[in-house]
């Protein structure tokens, strides 16, 4: 198991656009993705869930990955809220 906290950049934070962006990167990977944003852990795969955490610019989260992948997979989801997830 791998974690890591970072902070979501995009002024709009996790709508629906990104929040697919999101989805379908971790969907790529086999291992098991959830974040965990205050006393909430949601799984990185499910749209519904990413929704559901109604995060926002300016929240830290923490990404936690557990598998065969799982570093990779880290590495690439802070990637990609990094670079503000398409927008």
């Amino acid at each position: 198991m791998v974690s890591q906290k970072t902070t979501i950049k995009n002024p709009t934070g996790l709508h629906l656009r990104p929040a697919g962006i999101f989805c379908r990167t971790a969907s790529q990977f086999r291992s098991k993705i959830t974040f965990q944003i205050g006393n909430t852990t949601a799984n990185a795969k499910s749209v519904l869930s990413v929704l559901g955490a109604c995060i926002k610019v300016g929240d830290e989260i923490e990404l936690i990955c557990e598998g065969e992948d799982e570093e990779e997979a880290l590495a690439e989801m802070l990637k990609i809220i990094e670079d503000g997830l398409g927008e």
